[in-house]
């Protein structure tokens, strides 16, 4: 087997978990935009970008450091996860502990001082995250794609189905729209004053499940701390931790400052809270690219140190980034051509306000793929700090383009400023890499292809054509030409893979 096509199998595989599961998941967007109005939702959003901070905190590296140590001659795999495993499980219930003592301050800063069992509910969720990561991370490193799959999954359809069941089931019988002789027992269980409170709950239960499922993996596990042997891993983690926190940066502060520095009134009859709803939905229809980044760097990250040894790797990173930018262009372009189709997932004409921002979010994160395939020079070449460097400039990027423009432009000064950061983020790591570890990227073919995309997206929204099919077609049509473009240019190599 060729090492293109172990590395699509391997994608393929824990794509399986990302890509389907997820899908499954995105279940819930329609569910949570036709029950929910965009203030409730918000509270969502903006409570799990919070998170999406401690999520870093509680891992702090030492996930990819485990990769990394693991894969080096002679390493003791198995002490090394025990280790690993000891560190993050001793550190996530003192930072959960300190949570929950502080969660009536914190709920009341945040402006919840009545849903303080939601700060209780997300501490425990961040130390269970935390702890079955380490595991998880094992899988992927003895190559066990199936059943890291197969528990993501269970995982995420226990998600799914508890929420349809407690939102959609339970709601109607308590409303009295079908199977009344069912409403006594159903008042037992659901209250509808709960409202949002079913999401954070759900989510608790579903990961605490998490743990029985890793039970082998938990089960040869042994506590042990040693000073000595994860200092080094340590140096290496502790700047991919500050690059994950500037990371966060870039991905979630937005939300928090939609909802802190909005101007009142900027949406008519639509609260700052509500736009982060509206914002947050509509972030949620470029999912199917950060899907597709996601299953790539699950397979990506273990191959890329595979590979480092051999003589040809330069050329074979240069080759997957070649196609994985074709690949994420065609995504980009796919979408965005075909908008009105995709808007549909927000049952509630209230979240299709903020619909435009979700051309540009595609092509934010296309560029943010780029980079996490360029971040192998600095992976391979232990030198994190550069990883840092520019995580903490796209981070000041992010900051700085949301002060900007989110007063003027409102949520699409959002987009805009995380296009502009993960541009800007691409650009250093591959003027960095050109000189640490050179690797021979066909650069203009690779902007060839993303110019082309951007190209077809603008004749899509440019040219108005009446007709719900004479339109289809033409967006369906510039898909086509692109992908004519890449099999009249790419055949060959095509082929070779």
């Amino acid at each position: 087997m060729s090492i293109a096509k172990k590395l699509v199998g391997q994608t393929a595989a824990y794509g399986l978990s990302s890509i389907v599961g997820r899908a499954l998941n995105y279940l819930l967007v329609p569910l949570y935009t036709a029950v929910f109005l965009p203030e409730e939702y918000g509270v969502v959003s903006y409570l799990y970008a919070f998170v999406a901070f401690f999520n870093i905190l509680y891992t702090y590296g030492m996930e990819t450091a485990f990769f990394r140590f693991a894969n080096k001659t002679g390493a003791d795999k198995q002490k090394l996860y025990n280790q690993v495993l000891s560190l993050i499980i001793s550190s996530s219930l003192l930072f959960t502990l300190i949570l929950i003592l502080a969660s009536q301050p914190i709920a009341s800063y945040i402006g919840y001082p009545e849903q303080q069992e939601y700060i209780i509910w997300l501490a425990l969720v961040l130390a269970i995250d935390a702890i079955v990561a380490i595991p998880f991370a094992r899988l992927r490193l003895e190559g066990k794609p199936i059943k890291f799959a197969s528990i993501k999954l269970s995982n995420i359809l226990l998600t799914v189905g508890a929420n349809m069941f407690f939102l959609v089931l339970c709601r109607d019988i308590y409303q009295g729209d079908y199977l009344p002789a069912l409403r006594p027992l159903v008042q037992q269980i659901y209250d509808p004053a709960f409202g949002v409170g079913y999401i954070f709950l759900i989510n608790l239960v579903a990961n605490a499940l998490l743990i029985p499922m890793l039970w082998r993996e938990f089960k040869d596990f042994r506590f042990s701390l040693n000073r000595e042997l994860l200092q080094p891993m340590w140096v290496y983690a502790y700047p991919l931790l500050f690059m994950g926190l500037a990371g966060m940066v870039n991905e979630v502060i937005d939300r928090i400052l939609l909802e802190r520095i909005l101007p009142e009134g900027f949406y008519e009859g639509m609260t700052n809270m509500g736009a982060v709803g509206v914002y947050s939905a509509c972030y949620k229809l470029s999912i199917f690219m950060t899907l597709a980044i996601q299953a790539f760097r699950y397979a990506a990250e273990p191959f890329f140190f595979a590979q480092s040894g051999e003589q040809n790797s330069p050329t074979t990173f240069a080759l997957v980034m070649k196609w994985f930018v074709i690949a994420c262009a065609f995504i980009f372009l796919f979408i965005s051509a075909n908008l009105e189709d995709f808007a549909l997932l927000l049952r509630s004409a209230e979240y299709r306000e903020g619909i435009l921002v979700v051309p540009v979010l595609l092509l934010a994160n296309l560029f943010l793929g780029v980079y996490y395939n360029l971040s192998v020079w600095f992976k391979l070449t232990d030198k994190t700090k550069y990883g840092t460097y520019i995580s903490f400039g796209g981070a000041a990027i992010t900051i700085l383009f949301n002060l900007m423009l989110i007063p003027v432009l409102g949520y699409m000064g959002s987009a805009i400023a995380t296009l502009v950061c993960y541009f800007s983020m691409a650009l250093a790591s591959y003027l960095l890499g050109n000189k640490h570890y050179p690797i021979p990227y066909p650069v203009k073919t690779i902007m060839g292809y993303v110019l082309l995309a951007t190209g077809l997206v603008w004749l899509a929204f440019a040219f108005e054509v009446e007709g719900f099919w004479l339109r289809h077609v033409y967006h369906l049509a510039l898909c086509a030409a692109f992908a004519i473009v890449v099999w009249v240019r790419e055949r060959a190599g095509f082929v070779k893979l």
